[in-house]
């Protein structure tokens, strides 16, 4: 089948330990202090055979990913932007959904002919962590597209318990299509999701909700915070375009940062000095937010941290005594019931996500949609078949 394959070279950075596992596996912790000079190419490679808990899924849709841009990009020294875990020579692309065309021995409830959507946390299910509720935290966490083979290809091969049925939003759409295309985006909203209510513990109708960065994920943010009852949603961004998404997600103020002197005096003017409820970073710049989240907490405030840079950030800790708030760290979208909860509200018609879409182009063209994506003007670019 065809796939498009990402290399680079293993360079650790001068004062990085790597750790014996990672010189073994040749899977770094921290892919951006390891991994350099990434190349991208097209090649032929063997097509997908399940295991006996297995399913083969023809791609029919894949999201990009901010990090799948991170692989993309590079800073001044050639190394790669995403910070989490990464091995390489691996097929991009996690946000997908498609068709189900074969099934393991000991596969019970999907078949061939299905339509699903796919979690990109391959957790194991096993571990301590998985078995206290903690899939996202997996010891022997295996990530679609970073270290298990991606969607950017004509099919993947996931263990069943990873999947889940579009057949029934199908039915209510009308259209296969239609739900393939939001099958795509319920990787990136699922992560909103366990950050805000999973994670983050949720928070009452009425809440204050800001949000920093209106990539996907941001986006996503906005979609659920509206269903939750939010009485004021804020966002912000540097990208007029993404600013445009966000009120078209339901953002009451959607604003460009760049115009906004004080964000945080912002904050308590529109909330006429009470501050945020909720504040989400999904912007992957906690250096330059953060002195403005720490201003703007209202009493018992909650700050998600989504956004993902590898670096550090102040953080001025007797703001948080003083207001009481907490800051809750956030990765995937596994477990918390985040998938079937994003799929009930779209198939009861109360999540419509497709603003989002900006951008489509055909899944053969995943590289210059790659390179698009570095320009941060779309909301999400969606590839197809």
């Amino acid at each position: 089948m065809n796939a498009l394959v990402q290399t680079c070279d293993w360079a650790p950075r001068p004062g990085y330990r790597a750790t014996e596992s990672e010189f073994a596996s040749r899977k770094a912790r921290v892919a951006s202090s390891v991994w350099r000079n990434p190349q991208f190419r097209r090649e032929i490679v063997p097509d997908p055979t399940p295991g006996a808990h297995d399913v083969v899924v023809s791609v029919r849709r894949c999201g990009v990913c901010g990090s799948d841009t991170h692989c993309y990009e590079t800073d001044e020294q050639g190394y790669i932007l995403f910070s989490g875990p990464a091995s390489f020579p691996c097929v991009l692309g996690h946000e997908d959904a498609g068709e189900v065309v074969a099934v393991g021995a000991a596969v019970r409830d999907l078949r061939p002919g299905m339509l699903v959507c796919g979690e990109g946390m391959l957790y194991c299910g096993t571990c301590e962590a998985c078995r206290r509720g903690l899939p996202n935290q997996c010891a022997r966490l295996e990530m679609t597209g970073f270290s298990a083979p991606g969607a950017y290809a004509d099919a993947l091969a996931v263990h069943e318990r990873h999947l889940w049925s579009l057949d029934a939003l199908a039915g209510t759409l009308g259209s296969s299509d239609a739900a393939l295309d939001r099958g795509a985006l319920v990787e990136p909203i699922g992560c909103a999701y366990n950050g805000m209510f999973v994670a983050g513990g949720g928070f009452r109708p009425g809440a204050y909700v800001v949000v920093y960065g209106c990539g996907p994920i941001g986006l996503g943010a906005i979609l659920l915070a509206r269903l939750a009852g939010a009485a004021l949603i804020i966002a912000f961004d540097v990208v007029p375009e993404r600013v445009a998404v966000a009120k078209a997600c339901g953002a009451d103020v959607a604003l460009d940062l760049r115009d906004v002197p004080s964000p945080s005096e912002l904050v308590r003017e529109l909330t006429r000095g009470w501050g945020a409820d909720v504040q989400v970073e999904a912007a992957g710049a906690a250096r330059a937010t953060m002195p403005e989240i720490e201003q703007a907490f209202a009493p018992g405030g909650l700050m998600v941290y989504l956004g993902r840079t590898g670096g550090y950030a102040p953080v001025e800790l007797d703001r948080l005594v003083s207001s009481g708030a907490r800051i809750a760290g956030s990765r995937g979208h596994a477990g918390g019931g985040c998938f079937p909860s994003i799929l009930r509200l779209m198939e009861r018609g109360r999540l419509d996500p497709t603003p989002m879409i900006t951008h489509r182009a055909p899944l053969h063209d995943a590289l210059a949609a790659l390179a698009r994506s570095t320009s941060r003007v779309d909301g999400k670019i969606l590839l197809s078949t």
